[in-house]
């Protein structure tokens, strides 16, 4: 999966900690993404400044994520 998606599908390109666990209880975030989620939540909230969730089937996600200016997963950060 390349990030978190809305309801709708569609990539969400950022979310902040509050975003990210209102997500969960309204249960656009489902499944094996929880953890992920909670995996960023938790870095963020013990001083990263960002966490990405990328999908890493796709060639050169890291990259793409770094150096293009809308990135290719979900960047989590504090809020």
């Amino acid at each position: 999966m390349a990030g978190v998606l809305d309801k709708n599908k569609n990539l969400l390109k950022e979310l902040s900690t509050e975003d990210s666990r209102r997500l969960i209880a309204d249960g656009t975030i489902s499944g094996g993404m929880i953890p992920k989620i909670e995996t960023c939540m938790s870095a963020v909230m013990q001083g990263v400044e960002g966490s990405v969730i990328l999908d890493g089937r796709v060639p050169h996600s890291v990259l793409l994520e770094i150096f293009t200016s809308g990135g290719v997963g979900t960047l989590v950060r504090r809020g």
